[in-house]
């Protein structure tokens, strides 16, 4: 398990509890307008997302489960962008620092091979050379492609590289189709989707290993800071991710020359400290992005979904949200980002539920708690998840389409329609 902490948390997020009817009829807080950007051109509808799940919304505290604006009290205005929801976190201690409905439901592009990168980098051989297959090029014509070559022969690096820098649809598959073993690339994607439920990553749903659109593929904002957690915690990724350029090697048993590739993603030229990230778009997803900075010995990542790139670019409005991020007090929290097996791990007989802090974790102008309760009290339960006498059936449903299962264990190691 390279530098990753998959020891089950000792407190568990699903344990239903009965609350007070005072509680359980408590009105919902106000929702906060997320600050927007004006855009000039209408955008496409979006596919429809599934329901919402109650105890999925306040994985990772309370204060997390509204559609709007969630900052710390006293928190300067964040920037206005065009993103639909976004959330900037603490890469290391795990707070969440701000969000804009970190929990809604949204198409990821091609920020989804970033979870491709952590269900799989750890397990597969860099030096291992793989052969292209005619399938591993069935993508989207005019989509993003590194441009492999059937029967061209690369090493796992250089497909990883073309994954992250280049966010080749061809690479993605490559690498699902060896991630996937007997399954083959629907292996890999199965491989994506248990290792999301391992994160904790419950809005997020991969249907294709390169984030082009899929029925029934989904993520969230907040998803995607675990998975970008995961990310940075492989030293193999974070040098990726800073790779500015890199050469495809030449085919000479095809009788092709080699080329170079670059890193689509502006932030390591023009932010100081980027540590790296990833673009997508797709016409249904919109511009999607993941980056993250360090500054002063503090790494932040920011996630954002459904933007458009006027008048900033993804990566400009993350580069925004950023700076707001790093302007705020190093304590400031609104929630947290869940461990890798928390919300996995079997019931403890005697381990008390632990309440955290609730101070700080209030939508931005609505700073008082439902009427009759005044701390974090019985909505609260273990970590931070609250499960109302309402939500205790879909929560029964859920334990019985999604039995519990054993940490997974880790082995060493731009077209209209792009991903």
């Amino acid at each position: 398990m390279r530098n990753r902490r998959l020891a089950a948390a000792s407190s568990v997020l699903l344990l239903p509890v009965l609350v007070p009817a005072s509680a359980a009829a408590a009105p919902t807080p106000t929702v906060v307008p997320c600050p927007q950007a004006s855009m000039s051109a209408s955008t496409p509808s979006r596919p429809s997302p599934p329901p919402a799940v109650a105890e999925d919304q306040v994985v990772g505290g309370a204060a997390l489960a509204t559609s709007g604006l969630v900052v710390p009290a006293g928190a300067a205005q964040p920037p206005e962008v065009t993103a639909s929801s976004w959330l900037v976190a603490d890469l290391d201690t795990g707070e969440v620092l701000g969000a804009c409905g970190p929990h809604e439901y949204a198409t990821p592009a091609s920020v989804q091979k970033l979870l491709l990168t952590a269900a799989l980098l750890p397990d597969l051989d860099p030096q291992q050379v793989v052969t292209v297959t005619k399938e591993d090029l069935d993508i989207e014509p005019g989509s993003s492609a590194v441009g492999l070559l059937v029967g061209g022969r690369y090493p796992v690096e250089t497909l990883w590289l073309g994954l992250l820098l280049q966010s080749g649809n061809d690479a993605a598959n490559v690498l699902a189709r060896l991630g996937g073993g007997a399954e083959g690339r629907a292996g890999g994607v199965r491989a994506m989707n248990e290792f999301a439920e391992e994160l904790g990553a419950r809005q997020t749903h991969a249907v294709t290993p390169s984030g082009l659109d899929g029925p029934g593929q989904f993520t969230s904002a907040y998803d995607l800071a675990l998975i970008a957690r995961a990310c940075f915690a492989e030293p193999a990724f974070q040098r990726y991710a800073l790779t500015e350029t890199h050469q495809i090697p030449d085919q000479e048993a095809l009788g092709r020359k080699g080329f170079q590739i670059q890193n689509g993603n502006s932030l390591i030229d023009q932010y100081p400290g980027a540590l790296g990230g990833k673009t997508g778009f797709t016409t249904l997803a919109r511009h999607t992005y993941v980056g993250a900075a360090e500054r002063a010995g503090r790494r932040l990542v920011v996630t954002l979904l459904g933007a458009e790139a006027r008048p900033l670019r993804g990566w400009e409005q993350g580069a925004a949200l950023l700076d707001w991020g790093f302007a705020l007090p190093r304590e400031t929290s609104v929630g947290r980002l869940v461990e890798p097996g928390e919300l996995t791990a079997a019931p403890s007989a005697t381990a008390p539920a632990a309440v955290p802090s609730a101070a700080d974790a209030r939508p931005a102008a609505d700073n008082s708690l439902p009427e009759g309760l005044t701390g974090p009290g019985p909505l609260l339960v273990a970590a931070g998840v609250g499960v109302g006498i309402g939500g205790l059936a879909a929560l029964i449903v859920r334990l019985a389409r999604h039995p519990r299962r054993e940490p997974r264990r880790r082995r060493r190691g731009q077209g209209h329609r792009r991903a």
